[in-house]
């Protein structure tokens, strides 16, 4: 299953159907797991580890030392998990000493062409990378979320689940649970209803995140004055619960308002 024009270092971890195609580099403390196939020309240093039933397309760099100055050849790592879809010239890089050391891609992700992913990332699960996507170090994203063509994510901005950002949009601040957003300097543009509907949130539970996103947006109230009504809301709609705890927690950046 390795193409005999590969090279493999003899420290790698594959498992015995791992495909890899012609010119791919394998470099030592790489882990790689049933069900991975990996395109031509495609570099993955370690430590890396990788899970099951990805597909890794040509010219792609997973695993590089992280383009940081304060990187000090600590040992970090990249862990990504199953059934990845990782397309052309995707990079995505270790973590660093001055996080947890660690960058991660989580389960059944679709990034696309030119997609870059920083160190110290932490990437949930179902997300949508359009191309030329990229996150700057530190950022959290997580389960759902969809960025569009183009859209640039500032360091240590955290974007909640189902949340949408539009293409060529410049997100540098965090993005409420359920919220798209658009523009240069992103700004909410109401709710992600349509991608709601396609993951089976029914026509009441919209509704109901409508009037939420409505109390933080609309009501001319301080945020924690909104959280309030928001927590008051989850006693009838428990799926403001995520949206509530997104609010209460800690930002360095503020959140989109």
């Amino acid at each position: 299953m390795i193409d005999p024009r590969a090279v493999v270092d003899p420290a790698a971890r594959l498992a015995p159907d791992v495909t890899v195609g012609p010119f791919s580099v394998i470099g030592a403390e790489v882990e790689i797991d049933t069900g991975t196939w990996i395109g031509p020309h495609v570099v993955i240093q370690g430590p890396t580890r990788i899970g099951r039933d990805n597909r890794i397309y040509q010219f792609s760099s997973l695993g590089e030392m992280p383009q940081d100055k304060k990187y000090g050849g600590e040992p970090t790592r990249l862990e990504i998990g199953d059934r990845n879809t990782i397309r052309e010239f995707v990079t995505i890089n270790r973590g660093t000493a001055q996080d947890i050391g660690l960058t991660r891609l989580g389960h059944d992700n679709w990034i696309m062409a030119y997609v870059h992913i920083a160190h110290d990332c932490m990437v949930g699960d179902r997300t949508i990378f359009a191309n030329g996507a990229s996150l700057a170090g530190h950022v959290h994203i997580e389960d759902d979320v969809v960025l569009g063509g183009f859209a640039l994510v500032y360091q240590f901005t955290r974007l909640g689940m189902h949340s949408f950002c539009g293409f060529a949009c410049g997100v540098h601040r965090d993005v409420p649970p359920y919220v798209t957003v658009a523009g240069y300097r992103a700004e909410p543009h109401g709710i992600n209803a349509e991608g709601l509907r396609r993951r089976g949130f029914a026509d009441e539970e919209i509704q109901a995140i409508r009037r939420a996103y409505k109390v933080i947006y609309r009501a001319n109230l301080r945020l924690e004055e909104a959280l309030d009504k928001v927590r008051e809301m989850t006693v009838e709609w428990p799926q403001l619960q995520i949206l509530a705890d997104f609010l209460a927690a800690p930002s360095r950046n503020g959140i989109v308002r």
